[in-house]
């Protein structure tokens, strides 16, 4: 049985699904998710960020932002840009004409949020479900406040959510509900169920991100293969797309010396990190995946986000967009 979709019953669990003692670390509601909109604030999405953002230009590629609308064609002024002149038409007319363009007012974001099974653990903080909930959360009233339409693709095994990109607070609590609502359907003793596709998720958003979409997937990245590259590939190719890598330190740093019981819901197995061929292999599968995601950083300009479940989400999201107080 593949350790990768297991299930264990360590780190943060709940001791029974709808227990009124509900610990926001393990599980985040509605109401959970709507506290975090005071501590969103000066966090963007927009071409430009701080020096010391993940996003910014030195760090990876560029975030494009919104296009542009062709609003004139007017003649040439000693303080325009030589290069917005329209040199057909100046051509045409004998005189300098140049072409002005504004900014679209918004553009689309989507943000895709993975709550399956292999997001529900954690050994320090949160459980990863709970970390990519509440920064896909943090980054949902930004896009808000920017003036842009918001709509996203929430998944878990057995349910997939989608919501529209529309400018609207509307579109904001539907995509919200969707997240909390997700976040409710894991638990320890969930009916087992075969992991839903990451690949199929990200066909769907191709479906709806045709172009100039800014798009962020919040994810473990559990079952990636050549697929899944060239999705990723062929949605960057188009849009603004962010991944936001989701682990934790117990899967990527694994003790030498822990005995520990997994199950799928049906069947269950011992495994023994004392083993050193066991302890290898499974400290080579979570780096590999590592390894892959930040290739793909390099390899198609994608910027990368690590996200941990072991810090706080407003803490670290502030630290990864450069701003101040994002030390913990």
């Amino acid at each position: 049985m593949a350790y990768h979709t297991a299930r264990t019953r360590a780190g943060l669990v709940q001791a029974s699904h709808g227990d009124s003692d509900r610990d926001d670390r393990v599980s985040i509601d509605l109401a959970g998710l709507r506290r975090l909109e005071a501590q969103a604030r000066q966090i963007r999405f927009l071409p430009r960020q701080p020096a010391r953002s993940v996003l910014n230009g030195r760090h990876a590629s560029r975030l494009r932002g919104r296009g542009l609308d062709f609003a004139e064609l007017r003649e040439y002024l000693p303080s325009d840009d030589v290069r917005t002149i329209d040199w057909k038409v100046t051509a045409r007319t004998g005189q300098p004409h140049v072409r002005i363009f504004t900014e679209e007012r918004d553009r689309p974001t989507l943000l895709v949020v993975d709550q399956r099974m292999s997001m529900f653990f954690g050994s320090v903080h949160n459980t990863k479900a709970v970390t990519a909930a509440e920064c896909a959360a943090l980054a949902a009233f930004r896009v808000v406040d920017q003036g842009d339409r918001i709509g996203g693709i929430v998944f878990g095994d057995a349910v997939i959510a989608d919501i529209r990109p529309a400018r609207s607070r509307r579109a904001l609590t539907a995509f919200l509900t969707a997240l909390s609502d997700a976040n409710a359907l894991l638990y320890a003793n969930a009916p087992v169920v075969a992991p839903m596709p990451l690949n199929r998720v990200l066909q769907a958003v191709a479906r709806i991100a045709r172009r100039d979409h800014l798009i962020l997937v919040f994810s473990d990245f559990d079952e990636i293969d050549e697929t899944t590259h060239r999705l990723v590939s062929g949605l960057a190719r188009h849009n603004d797309l962010i991944l936001a890598l989701v682990s934790d330190p117990y899967a990527d740093l694994l003790p030498p010396d822990l005995r520990i019981v997994v199950s799928d819901g049906v069947l269950q197995t011992e495994i023994d990190t004392g083993d050193r061929r066991v302890h290898r292999r499974l400290q080579d599968m979570a780096k590999g995946r590592l390894s892959e995601i930040l290739g793909w950083q390099r390899q198609l300009g994608i910027p990368v986000l690590p996200l941990s479940a072991a810090k706080d989400s407003v803490v670290q999201m502030r630290q990864l967009m450069g701003l101040p107080g994002g030390r913990s």
